[in-house]
Parts: structure tokens; C-alpha cells; sequence
């Protein structure tokens, strides 16, 4: 008794250990995330920081994670390089980086047009547009009860649209192109490196993606905003200020990669709207955004569209996790059948002679 009543104690010590890991990984995300989003607004805003120059932006944390993640691969050999052709990185990375480098610029743009918390309710495009670019693809399957939801979700957000106070088309159309090239390059990093066994972690990643995405962003740098920071004299570049946010920048990588590698993607998606709601309420109570019952009756619709899609996800989960569970069992019950009849046919052979 003594003993099964230890083993069942540890075992709860265990469960609950591995409940509390995964609440301190969602928070640490949730925490970092949160961060860069409103940090990122304060830089940009007009109102705030006053420096909206988001190319400049997204280029000073792509110099910081380069810098950074350089030294941890070759330097301090803390993380192993990923096995890089030429022709790999042509043919996967520079796209994959081409499409990032574009996603950081236009949703870092969007800040200085719209408010934090109109940008989250857009930001439940996401799965919208993961799913039709995946169709398109050929990588997801069509189902009409998906696409269903998935424009539940659109009509949600279209409401949240219609309801917003401070609504610039110029920066809807920022953050919408920030969602279609964002879920484009989630769908290709499942084409191009997931089908040629290569999986990055977020210090590979950096490492092979940010000086892609810097060379990306040079060009429109030097054409929009170089010009106009050269004829602005009375700047000084603010070490702690674009410090920390760098840093904070960086840490958010790190944290996805805790976060999917401890627990899931499919957590990560579930925290994301814990996320935003978060941001929606910080934005209206401390930012001092103008939030309208419209834009939270549209979200709410954007929402539930969003928590069904979720579910199934988590649904086509469970059910992986059955069929390979199932699939070692079926196996054995191969190998018994075939030793049975193995000897079967053993004995067969003994009768006749």
C-alpha cells in the first residue's frame, strides 16, 4: 500500500508539475509578446515616441538578432548550424526571409495608422488566411464546414471594421497585407523546409533568416525613409530605448520556440486570444483607445469563429495521437499473426513428413 500510494503521489507531483511548466510557458509568451506589441506602438505613434520610421524599426532588430544569434552559432557554438546548401538557401530560406521581412514591415507600419486593439481584432484574420493560402497550396484540404467558419471569422471582423472610431483604409490595408504575407510564409516553411526534413530552432532561425530579411528591407529603406532621417538633424539614436526593445524583440523568439517546443502550436493559439483580449482591454483602459460596442460585438462573433477553429484543431490532434498509438498495437498484432502462422505452418510441414 505504502508504495503504490508513493508512486501515486509522485506521479501527481509530476502532472502538476508539467500543468504549472506549461502556465509559466504561456505567461512568459503572453508577457513578451505583449511587450514588443506596445512598445513597437509607443516607438512609432505620433503621439508617443514620435519615430515613425517602422523599416528603421524592423531593421535595427534584425541587426540585433543577426549580431546576436552569429555569435551564439560560431562563436560561442552554443546551438549547432542547420546543414545549409547554397541551393537551399536560394531556394527556401531567401523566400521564407523575403516574405518575413515584408510581415514585420507592414504590421510595424500599421502602428502609427491604427490602434492597438483594432490591429489585434485583424490580427483573427490569421487563421483565414493560413487555411485559403493553404488550399491554394494544396497543403490543407478543402471543407466546407472550415470554410464556413473561416468566414464567420471574416464577417466578425468586417462588424469590428464597420464599428472602429479611428479606422484609416491605409492601414487596414498595412495590416491585411501583413496577415497574407505572414500566413504565406507559415505555409511555405511547412512546404519548403518541413518536406526536406529541416527544422529550424529560434537561434538557427535568426541566424539564417535575419541578415536575409536585412538585405530585404535595405532597398525601401534607402528610397523611403533614409532620405528623410538624413534631413532630420536634431535625431539621436537612443541606445536604451531601441536596446531593450531589441532585446525584448529577441527574447519573443525565444519564448515561441519555449512555448511550441514545451507544450504546442495549437497552445500557442489558444494563449494568442488570451493575448488579445488582453491587448484590447490595455488599449482601452490605458492607452485610452477609443473601443466601441460595434468593434466588441464584431471581435466577439471573430472570436468564437477563432475558438472553433481551435477546437478543431485540437479535435485532428487527438486523433493523430490515436492513430499512433494505435498504429505500434496493430503492428504487434501483425508480427503475432504472422509467428502463428509461422508455426502453423511449421507443423503442417512435420504432419507430412
Amino acid at each position: 500500500m505504502g508504495k503504490g500510494g508513493s508512486s501515486s503521489s509522485s506521479l501527481n507531483e509530476s502532472v502538476v508539475k508539467k500543468i504549472l511548466l506549461s502556465y509559466a510557458y504561456v505567461s512568459i509568451w503572453i508577457f513578451l509578446s505583449f511587450t514588443v506589441i506596445v512598445y513597437n506602438k509607443y516607438i512609432l505613434d505620433k503621439k508617443m515616441y514620435n519615430w515613425p520610421f517602422p523599416i528603421s524599426l524592423t531593421m535595427i532588430h534584425m541587426i540585433f538578432c543577426s549580431s546576436l544569434a552569429f555569435l551564439l552559432v560560431r562563436v560561442f557554438k552554443f546551438v549547432e548550424p542547420v546543414a545549409m546548401t547554397r541551393e537551399l538557401y536560394i531556394s527556401s530560406v531567401l523566400p521564407i526571409g523575403a516574405l518575413y521581412s515584408l510581415s514585420l514591415w507592414f504590421s510595424n507600419s500599421a502602428y502609427i495608422y491604427l490602434s492597438v486593439s483594432f490591429i489585434q481584432m485583424l490580427k483573427a484574420l490569421m487563421p483565414v488566411a493560413v487555411y485559403s493560402i493553404g488550399v491554394a497550396f494544396k497543403k490543407e484540404g478543402f471543407k466546407s464546414n472550415v470554410m464556413v467558419n473561416m468566414l464567420s471569422i471574416s464577417f466578425g471582423v468586417a462588424i469590428a471594421a464597420y464599428g472602429e472610431a479611428r479606422f484609416d483604409s491605409w492601414g487596414v490595408i498595412l495590416q491585411l497585407g501583413a496577415v497574407a504575407f505572414e500566413a504565406t510564409r507559415l505555409v511555405l516553411i511547412q512546404i519548403l523546409l518541413g518536406s526536406k526534413g529541416i527544422n529550424f530552432n529560434p537561434i538557427t532561425s535568426l541566424y539564417y533568416v535575419s541578415p536575409c530579411c536585412l538585405a530585404f528591407l535595405f532597398l525601401p529603406w534607402v528610397l523611403v525613409e533614409f532620405p528623410i532621417l538624413k534631413e532630420t538633424s536634431s535625431f539621436h539614436f537612443d541606445w536604451a530605448i531601441f536596446g531593450t526593445n531589441s532585446v525584448c524583440a529577441f527574447a519573443l523568439n525565444l519564448a515561441v520556440f519555449l512555448l511550441v517546443g514545451k507544450t504546442s502550436a495549437l497552445t500557442m493559439n489558444v494563449a494568442g486570444v488570451v493575448k488579445d483580449w488582453l491587448l484590447i482591454a490595455f488599449s482601452w483602459q490605458v492607452i485610452k483607445d477609443t473601443v466601441t460596442p460595434i468593434n466588441l460585438f464584431g471581435y466577439g462573433i471573430a472570436f468564437l469563429g477563432v475558438t472553433y477553429y481551435n477546437y478543431l484543431k485540437y479535435q485532428a490532434l487527438m486523433a493523430k495521437e490515436v492513430q499512433k498509438k494505435a498504429q505500434p498495437a496493430d503492428e504487434e498484432t501483425g508480427k503475432l499473426l504472422e509467428e502463428r502462422d509461422g508455426v502453423a505452418s511449421a507443423k503442417k510441414v512435420d504432419s507430412e513428413a
